[in-house]
């Protein structure tokens, strides 16, 4: 309870922070995924949604320069986060599937530099369960469809509602190498889930260079929610990452049994307009539990437009 309260209170603070006099908001990110984009199997990692609300000084510069005029506190993140995680069988799972559970977070990140790094800090609430509204809508969205919806047999089942408190960190730094710019990173996450993850990341092209770039939870796939230069073109990123499990409240003991070691590869490729820019990219997320026969292929869509 002591941890949740101050979680809250972290929480209050940042979006007090965000609003306050003297920043104004820099940029909207977002990011959806969605298996029926990657292998079109409706399962497991199914589908998110995440959206991202930046404020800071109006001043604030990004990329690798940018980020050492950054101090702790001056730009920060709200996000919100949606995701679906289902059996590979929506009315009648196997007994060695994963449960389906409907997950809801809302978080706040300040990001800045440090000794020539990049790095976002900050706390999140999560949800999970029947609370969450995300089964219901599921139902409803894929009855609106023709597709077929989950059972109640398989949302009955589903992970109970609870809220997690949660911690997260990244650090990065970037170095360029001529056209290509490589970011290896370290991440590590506390709450609803807890594991460290290490990995990189390949820009091949100068779009997204001086861009704040967000990451996405399920995916890894980075996402723009502060455009710098407006540069016209196509970038090609490439990445992926190892991560170590500690615990998930998504697959609960007494269930399936969690892989210790997951990792993930992506692609994508980012092109930009004068008046829109459009990122795709497709992410290979490895076996989460161990009776989970093999992987997945996950899209990824951003679109970004200016009137």
């Amino acid at each position: 309870m002591v941890k949740r309260l101050i979680l809250s209170a972290f929480l209050a603070l940042a979006a007090n922070a965000a609003l306050a006099e003297g920043r104004v908001t820099l940029g909207w990110g977002r990011i959806f995924t969605n298996d029926q984009m990657g292998d079109g199997e409706d399962r497991w990692r199914t589908g998110s949604y995440t959206l991202s609300r930046v404020r800071g000084p109006s001043d604030s510069r990004f990329g690798a320069a940018g980020y050492a005029g950054l101090g702790f506190g001056e730009v920060w993140e709200l996000r919100g986060h949606a995701e679906v995680i289902a059996p590979a069988n929506l009315t009648s799972p196997s007994l060695g599937d994963r449960r389906y559970a409907g997950l809801m977070s809302l978080g706040a990140n300040t990001h800045f530099g440090w000794q020539g790094a990049e790095v976002a800090l900050g706390a999140e609430l999560a949800m999970t369960g029947h609370d969450t509204g995300i089964g219901a809508f599921h139902d409803w969205f894929h009855g609106l469809l023709g597709m077929v919806p989950p059972s109640s047999a398989v949302l009955g089942a589903q992970i109970g509602s609870k809220v997690y408190p949660g911690l997260n960190a990244e650090i990065g730094h970037s170095f360029s190498l001529g056209s290509v710019q490589a970011r290896p990173f370290a991440e590590a996450r506390a709450g609803v889930e807890t594991l460290v993850r290490i990995g990189a990341d390949l820009t091949i092209g100068d779009l997204g260079r001086d861009d704040l770039m967000l990451r996405d939870v399920t995916t890894g796939q980075r996402y723009r929610a502060v455009e710098g230069s407006r540069d016209s073109g196509l970038s090609l990123t490439l990445g992926g990452d190892l991560a170590q499990v500690l615990d998930s409240a998504l697959l609960p003991a007494g269930g399936v049994q969690a892989e210790d070691m997951r990792y993930r590869l992506r692609a994508g490729l980012h092109w930009q307009g004068q008046r829109a820019g459009i990122f795709y990219g497709i992410s290979y997320l490895s076996p989460e539990f161990t009776t989970q026969p093999e992987g997945q292929v996950v899209g990824a869509l951003s679109l970004n437009l200016r009137f």
